[in-house]
């Protein structure tokens, strides 16, 4: 639709914090490779983070 450049902090934040509420929601039902996958989605949003905190200073 190309409301939320996914490139730019609030889409990153979005993903960070829905992979974060899922892990949490896994703590009662453990599913090993959702686990997994949601924790690397997380880690590719930090990333992304990280890479525009850089390149705005």
């Amino acid at each position: 639709m190309g409301r939320l450049d996914p490139q730019r902090a609030p889409a990153l934040v979005a993903n960070f914090v829905g992979a974060g509420l899922i892990l949490y929601s896994l703590a009662s039902d453990f599913n090993l490779s959702a686990v997994v996958m949601e924790s690397v989605w997380a880690l590719v949003a930090v990333i992304g983070l990280v890479r525009l905190a850089i390149k705005r200073r």
